[in-house]
């Protein structure tokens, strides 16, 4: 018995083409496609119809490349390695100022996506002054090889918030960057800001945008806890087996620095074959698991195993379900275990088989 990371190849793309409805979606399969494997997220967006691509890796570009000879591939992060930016026509991020400056000779022939840098901070030109300057600049080079502004982008860091007013600040800066650029005639082939949580509450792509960048909505987890989950459907399993049941009594301890006492006689202990060396978070552990189609309290989590509490129903060989459509990741990311990419980015996939189902 060996725990298993699976997915529901149908369930996966049920759910991206319930995500996209008839929108312009750019996927973003960063880190190996939330870690769903990129040719196998690749595969099954190109089958419901999504195109265009990006990623923070030009190694992953390349791959996409490779996958889709067609696509519009978009790197977010500036690298300068540029000659295979144009040898595998990966469309670029434009990160500052400075970057374009010194960098102006070597971008030739290359499709730039101009970046604002808005409330996150992370990159991006940081006034409409500045977005502008590149773009007289750049009008102004008679070299016949140069880049070509052919996008216009930003990222919501807050859309997730509701508590506090950064989304409603850093939308609202931006629809005015695009406002008035469209306004005093300025063009671009793809606009594009709105991550999954943003698009959700937009119910949709926003005015005078192309696309909307959405990534972890179409892995099958909710940005924010007031989307149904009917909604976004998680096609991911990850499960264990019960080893042995164990029974302790009143005053013994379980697990490493005695994570676990037990509080009455004859308790019952289920040794399951997953631990946090298979990547299941301390934070996850401390809630519960699925056996049976009943939840029972994860008492202990040690580096191959862990201990839950059950009752006379479990037996050795029962599945331990931590993560699927009943019991999923979003949840344990409204609990505070940790944000979605987080959980998925934990699991071990050396130590888990993995199988599309």
């Amino acid at each position: 018995m060996t725990a298993t990371w699976s997915v529901n190849r149908q369930l996966f793309k049920e759910n991206a083409k319930n995500v996209k409805q008839d929108n312009q979606i750019m996927a973003v399969v960063k880190n190996n496609a939330y870690h769903y494997g990129l040719e196998f997220a690749v595969e099954q967006f190109l089958d419901i119809g999504i195109n265009t691509f990006s990623t923070t890796s030009l190694k992953e570009a390349i791959r996409i490349r490779k996958l889709a000879p067609n696509a519009t591939i978009f790197l977010m992060n500036a690298v300068y390695e540029f000659d295979k930016i144009r040898e595998n026509q990966i469309q670029m991020t434009l990160p500052s100022l400075s970057f374009y400056y010194e960098n102006i000779n070597d971008l030739y022939d290359i499709q730039v996506h101009l970046e604002y840098e808005n409330l996150l901070h992370r990159s991006g030109l940081k006034t409409l002054d500045e977005i502008k300057e590149v773009i007289h600049h750049h009008n102004q080079n008679k070299n016949e090889h140069k880049m070509h502004i052919s996008g216009l982008w930003t990222h919501f860091g807050y859309a997730d918030e509701f508590d506090v007013p950064d989304y409603n600040i850093e939308r609202a800066a931006w629809l005015e960057i695009v406002d008035t650029l469209l306004d005093e005639g300025y063009e671009f082939d793809m606009i594009h800001a709105q991550n999954s949580a943003s698009y959700y509450r937009e119910q949709g792509v926003l005015p005078n945008h192309t696309h909307a960048r959405i990534g972890i909505a179409l892995y099958g987890s909710r940005p924010y806890s007031t989307i149904n989950e009917s909604d976004i459907q998680q096609s991911l399993t990850v499960k264990g087996n019960v080893i042995q049941v164990r029974e302790v009594n009143a005053g013994e301890f379980c697990g490493y620095s005695f994570a676990f006492e037990a509080t009455k006689n004859n308790t019952k202990l289920a040794v399951v074959d997953v631990g946090y060396g298979d990547g299941i978070l301390k934070a996850r552990a401390q809630h519960e698991a699925l056996i049976n189609h009943k939840r029972y309290p994860i008492r202990a989590l040690m580096m191959s195993h862990m201990f839950v509490e059950v009752d006379d129903s479990v037996n050795a060989q029962d599945e331990v379900i931590l993560y699927n459509n009943h019991i999923r990741v979003d949840e344990f990311t409204f609990k505070g275990v940790g944000a979605n990419s987080e959980q998925l980015s934990a699991m071990n996939h050396d130590s888990l088989i993995k199988e599309y189902r």
